[in-house]
């Protein structure tokens, strides 16, 4: 399955697998779920009093009034109020006490949705569809607790008062009732199941357009600048409105099958209440039955069919709650390309030494981006790559963080295979100052600490002295407190970059990624940059990307990339003297700048 295409996949059949995971949380509240059941029985045994007591109070009434049979009813008619009044009461008892096993569920699968995304790979995460993503994660979720709550207080007491009704009609009434009872029963579920199943495909196309118009809404509102910049307001508009007009069309359709639906149903209730009156008012003028009779049985009828309608409700409910929670279910079925083996053993950084050995990668099968690189880095070396653009550089930092494993080839740490070793563990101990700093839409100070969650503000305020941020924090009217906002859209890309290099600070790793991180800066920002760079490199393993080679004129080695190979390799000055690609770049960026 191509992790794109997770949505499309997931529409092909239902996924009634979703029981066995409700299952444990059941389990797991013993005591709520049998008081809650306890509730239900009772309820259920209050609602079938009901319509006897009603058939009492009836023929008591009927008779000739004297004061003892005046005295009957009203007792009856308290009886039935305190039963009527048991059997609600009993519901909200039962509701309250199981809704804690319902909230529980609904975060423990949130959870667990949330922490397998993070788990997948880089691959997934650059193919995917954010707006999409997160209606299908909440939707899915509150699909979950509809079924915990319905299915286990719904489903199986209506069926069981159905049998409970039938029974009692055939008992006391005759095989005609019961069989009028269960015909229609049988008609209205069939139909029921056979439309529902059918409205299904509608309940698709609504969220796969209500996905579409999400997903729309949200990019546009990411990009605000590049839609300002090119004035497509009304362009941007445009499409958000097309995806809208899929999801009217297809909520239309929806709409239209439920009134199907519910005619249908309407007419199968219709008849048998028809025909069971009809028979009982018949049964009446014979006197084979009395007014309280009749009574019973239209109060029988009405309260089957209400929970009986009820059911055809929860029925759709929960096949639409199926359809809502198949996407997150294929989404929980998607394994990374890059498997995490959580007993391996965790990286063990003594010395800092990275190996690329014969390395070779490729993102698609047909374009190879590395070809069999051999390169080391020593420990508290700083080795710089370089190339134009499209040479592999970006991907070697991809393949050091293991966001990718190469098609051939291994990554040492320490003489340790990256691909053996628990990727928390790796990923800690490797610190990236990226080309493109992207902020969460907090504090400065929050987003500093984000390289290290538990820093106290004193280490978090040494951070911004050595990353050069504290002269421009203290001319903030907040401080460091002030909002960076949406992906940092507040602060340049010069105090960007200082957050980035701050963080990296805070989380003090014993190996330094650079990853182009000067390349879109002016001078006075990128000599500032570099100078801090410079301070936090001293006595660590850093490998830097370079685009502009004035910033790594003192690396310990220069490593020069083309077309996936390392084609040259020495100092500045030795590549230099060697007059080749490196000496090409570098007149070519002096021309540049002059």
């Amino acid at each position: 399955m191509r992790h794109g295409d997770y949505q499309s996949d997931s529409q092909s059949k239902i996924s009634w697998k979703v029981f066995s995971i409700i299952w444990p949380y059941l389990l797991e509240y013993k005591v709520r779920v049998a008081i809650a059941i306890g509730c239900l029985v009772l309820s259920k045994a209050a609602s079938v009093s009901g319509p006897f007591l009603l058939k009492h109070i009836v023929d008591g009434l009927s008779q000739e009034p004297t004061l003892a049979l005046l005295i009957v009813p009203a007792g009856l008619i308290a009886t039935y109020g305190f039963a009527r009044f048991s059997m609600i009461i009993l519901g909200e008892v039962r509701d309250t006490v199981f809704g804690r096993v319902t909230e529980r569920a609904m975060r423990r699968i949130g959870l667990q949705v949330f922490e397998h995304v993070h788990s997948l790979d880089l691959d997934f995460h650059l193919n995917r569809r954010t707006g999409g993503l997160g209606r299908d994660i909440e939707r899915g979720t509150n699909g979950i607790s509809f079924l915990m709550r319905f299915f286990v207080f719904n489903i199986a007491p209506t069926l069981i008062e159905i049998g409970l009704v039938i029974g009692l009609l055939l008992y006391n009434y005759g095989i005609a009732f019961a069989a009028i009872t269960l015909t229609s029963v049988i008609l209205y579920i069939s139909f029921s199941t056979v439309t529902t199943d059918w409205r299904t495909k509608f309940v698709r196309e609504a969220n796969s357009a209500d996905n579409e118009a999400s997903t729309r809404a949200i990019d546009s509102l990411l990009n605000y600048e590049t839609v300002k910049y090119f004035t497509n307001e009304g362009f941007e508009a445009n499409r958000y409105d097309e995806s809208l007009q899929k999801w009217e069309l297809a909520r239309r359709k929806n709409r239209l099958s439920l009134l199907s639906l519910n005619g249908g149903q309407a007419l199968i209730i219709t008849l048998a209440m028809t025909a069971m009156m009809w028979l009982a008012a018949h049964r009446v003028t014979e006197q084979a039955m009395t007014i309280g009779d009749f009574v019973l049985i239209n109060a029988f009828m009405v309260q089957l069919f209400m929970p009986l309608n009820f059911l055809g409700f929860v029925y759709r409910e929960i096949k639409g709650s199926m359809a809502n929670i198949e996407n997150m279910f294929a989404l929980m079925d998607l394994r990374s390309k890059v498997p995490q083996n959580l007993d391996a053993p965790s990286l063990q950084v003594s010395r800092g030494q990275v190996r690329f050995e014969d390395v070779s990668f490729q993102y698609q099968p047909d374009r190879p981006i590395l070809k069999s690189l051999n390169f080391s880095i020593e420990p508290g070396q700083k080795v710089a790559i370089v190339g134009a653009s499209g040479a592999g550089k970006s991907s070697l930092v991809k393949l050091l963080f293991r966001f990718y494993d190469p098609s051939n080839g291994k990554i040492m740490i320490d003489g340790q295979d990256i691909a053996l070793v628990n990727q928390t563990s790796l990923r800690q101990d490797i610190g990236i100052v990226p080309q493109d700093t992207v902020l969460f839409n907090d504090s400065i100070i929050e987003n500093i600490r984000y390289g290290n969650p538990h820093a106290s503000d004193a280490d978090v305020g040494k951070a911004l002295k050595l990353a050069h941020l504290k002269s421009f924090v203290d001319e903030l009217p907040e401080g460091v407190e002030t909002k960076v906002g949406e992906r940092g859209l507040k602060l340049s890309g010069g105090e960007k970059q200082r957050v980035a290099i701050a963080r990296t600070i805070l989380k003090r790793p014993p190996i330094l990624v650079f990853d182009e991180a000067t390349s879109s800066l002016d001078s006075k920002s990128e000599r500032s940059i570099l100078s801090a760079i410079q301070e936090i490199s001293k006595g660590h393993t850093s490998m830097v990307i370079a685009h502009r080679l004035s910033t790594i004129v003192d690396a310990d080695k220069i490593l020069v990339l083309d077309h996936g190979s390392i084609v040259e390799q020495g100092t500045h000055r030795e590549l230099l003297n060697l007059g080749g690609r490196y000496a090409e770049l570098w007149s070519s960026q002096l021309r540049q700048r002059e």
